[in-house]
């Protein structure tokens, strides 16, 4: 039995690229962001906060990457997930960095889950907006 094991991950140039996409998405919709993206671990990779954006959404941002990738489940998907379901619905949201609403996205790349994307700064669905834009340019 093997004693390790190697996962992929996100690097510093495709995380920046990430960063750089969503944040042109969110000028285009005039909505300041903070995106965040995490490694496969979800420890922090990549970070901007734009000029206006707000300070709790430096928070959310990094807490919908973290999701992202802890579950390989977007933000968004998890209320779907636990609203039909009582004991989980009233248990699980009291996890900590578990957020259940838009702008959380794992990064997947050939089948692998690389990292996670949270952007936060709008309404949800302007967040999933910007992070969609994001992961174009994975592919």
């Amino acid at each position: 039995m093997a004693q390790t094991f190697e996962k992929p991950s996100i690097t510093s140039d495709l995380a920046n690229e990430i960063i750089n996409a969503a944040s042109n998405k969110a000028v285009e919709i005039g909505v300041p962001m903070v995106i965040a993206i995490v490694d496969e671990s979800g420890i922090l990779k990549g970070f901007k906060r734009m000029d206006g954006a707000a300070l709790l959404s430096v928070e959310i941002a990094q807490n919908k990457a973290y999701t992202a990738v802890s579950f390989g489940l977007s933000t968004d998907a998890w209320f779907d997930f636990i609203k039909n379901d009582p004991p989980l619905n009233t248990g699980i949201v009291h996890t900590p960095r578990l957020v259940v609403f838009g702008g959380g996205y794992p990064i997947v790349v050939g089948g692998k889950i690389i990292g996670g994307i949270g952007c936060s700064g709008g309404h949800y669905s302007q967040d999933m907006e910007c992070a969609q834009a994001g992961l174009a340019v994975v592919g």
